[in-house]
């Protein structure tokens, strides 16, 4: 009998069931969105009319997800060694693109220049680097702290600190100057994590988190976009019209509207041109309100999946690299996700980054399904045969001896 493919079942599993309900829903709140975009002259534009599409933004949206699909599977099929010889040209060109957009960066309606449109290209419109450059980071550092430097070097202050400072730095300041306070989050949450699993030496990171501080106290004072966010935030009950506290505002009543099972598909008010991207950053609230409460807990525990799934992974990693490469890409989707989930419920202040697997966004799609294919990859060459639904061949307990890192990741 043929031995069937060693890889975790449930990682897919999870991610194959949120990138479908993001079809679903996509379908159910993208219309307001679709006539926008497709006739935004019109001013009494009807699903009826010729230079109406009304479905223009789910075309984009399954045709982003299966050339998102396509590439995870060549990731998965791609033995995750590679990735250390492709790491170097993957980082450095998400470098070039970051700052290129400094040239040719459009808004595309939104507060930061972080998307290099190409009108000529039908139906992929634009490229958004900073979601290149996550998953550039992510491998770059593993490589870095994985296979370059001993745990001594690790440890130094000059060659792990001033060279995780150095790495990281250059993605993430281009960012901030678009600016894209959100994605710069997201980004440097993921370098810190690869960095700590790595063995850094704690005085560092506590060193790091303290001039992280300063500059971002420094920024909110100087920002009035950011200090308005924070107030927002924390004062939500301000007045400010259709200002700064708009979107928390209309989330907050999409998902309170919904009640514990929704108001069915296609039945949502907010997406209708009172809650901001609905379809991109907002699509949690908008989903939420068609829904319900009970049916969006089921998404959050699929995020839950995984992350402990993504960890377990990491946790029987084949050696370093693959370790730190599949915490990195585990922390950036489930960080990212959960950040997501708490900016549209009013329990972090806006920063404007996607759901993983369900907003409508080309490059976040694509880079994050192809990061699943590389985790999907990881799975195949653990240590433990924990990732099929059939254990026959070993009855015993197995338990996993991470040698890694003086941080390991936790054990299940």
């Amino acid at each position: 009998m043929s031995r069937r493919p060693k890889f975790d079942h449930w990682l897919l599993i999870a991610v194959l069931v949120i990138v479908l309900g993001g079809v679903v829903m996509i379908t159910s709140i993208g219309v307001p969105k679709s006539i926008s975009l497709s006739a935004p002259d019109l001013q009494y534009p009807d699903c009826g009319d010729d230079a109406v599409d009304c479905y223009l933004v789910l075309k984009k949206h399954v045709i982003r997800v299966l050339i998102g699909l396509v590439m995870m599977y060549g990731a998965f099929r791609m033995n995750f060694k590679h990735w250390k010889n492709l790491s170097v040209l993957i980082y450095g060109g998400a470098l070039i693109l970051l700052l290129v957009l400094f040239a040719l960066g459009q808004a595309n309606n939104t507060f930061a220049t972080s998307w290099l449109n190409f009108s000529s290209i039908p139906l992929i419109d634009s490229l958004q680097p900073s979601e290149l450059a996550k998953f550039g980071l992510v491998i770059y550092l593993s490589m870095i702290f994985g296979d370059k430097l001993s745990q001594e070097k690790i440890e130094d202050f000059k060659e792990g600190f001033g060279k995780f400072c150095l790495i990281s730095g250059a993605i993430v300041l281009p960012i901030l100057l678009q600016p894209d306070i959100g994605s710069a989050m997201i980004v440097a949450f993921i370098a810190v994590a690869v960095y700590f699993l790595a063995g850094a030496n704690w005085k560092h990171l506590v060193f790091g988190a303290i001039l992280t501080m300063m500059f971002a106290i420094t920024a909110g004072s100087v920002s009035e976009r950011i200090s308005q966010r924070f107030t927002a935030f924390f004062n939500p009950t301000a007045e400010c019209g259709e200002g700064f506290c708009w979107q928390s505002k209309q989330a907050n009543i999409a998902i309170g509207s919904g009640g514990p099972w929704g108001k069915g598909l296609t039945q949502g008010i907010q997406k209708s041109y009172w809650l901001p991207q609905a379809t991109d950053d907002f699509i949690f609230a908008a989903s939420a309100e068609e829904l319900g409460f009970f049916r969006t807990v089921i998404l959050v525990l699929l995020y839950a999946v995984i992350a402990y799934r993504g960890y377990k992974i990491a946790n029987h990693a084949p050696n370093k690299f693959a370790m730190l490469m599949a915490a990195g890409l585990t922390t950036w989707i489930c960080v990212q996700a959960f950040v997501n989930i708490m900016v549209n419920t009013s329990l972090f202040p806006i920063t404007g980054i996607t759901l993983p697997f369900m907003s409508y966004g080309g490059s976040s799609m694509v880079t994050s399904l192809v990061a699943m294919g590389v985790l999907l990859n990881i799975s195949k060459y653990t240590t433990e045969n924990a990732y099929t639904f059939d254990r026959r061949g070993y009855s015993g307990t197995r338990v996993a001896q991470p040698r890694y890192s003086r941080r390991y990741i936790s054990r299940y």
